[in-house]
């Protein structure tokens, strides 16, 4: 359980970055449930990234899990939402 724990920070830290990132956007091509899984698989995404980059330094903390889950799920979110928006433009 302690080695899953980590992932389970990541996706929720990335479906709530992913929400707050199209939210704060006013994205409406994308909804909430496809902005909740991009969100999750962006911070996964991005929690890999961090620990890859941080080392072990970045990837020892809950903290820094959910820091790069954020950003992470954020991000593609985001670029979900455009790349929905263009094509139904």
């Amino acid at each position: 359980m302690e080695a899953l724990l980590p992932f389970i920070v990541q996706l929720i830290a990335g479906a709530i970055g992913g929400n707050a990132a199209s939210a704060a956007l006013k994205q409406h091509a994308i909804n909430v449930v496809a902005r909740t899984i991009a969100g999750a698989i962006g911070g996964v995404g991005g929690g890999m990234l961090l620990g890859m980059v941080g080392g072990d330094v970045a990837a020892t903390g809950l903290i820094a899990e959910g820091i790069g889950g954020l950003i992470g799920g954020g991000i593609l979110s985001t670029l979900a939402g455009l790349v929905m928006a263009r094509a139904g433009a």
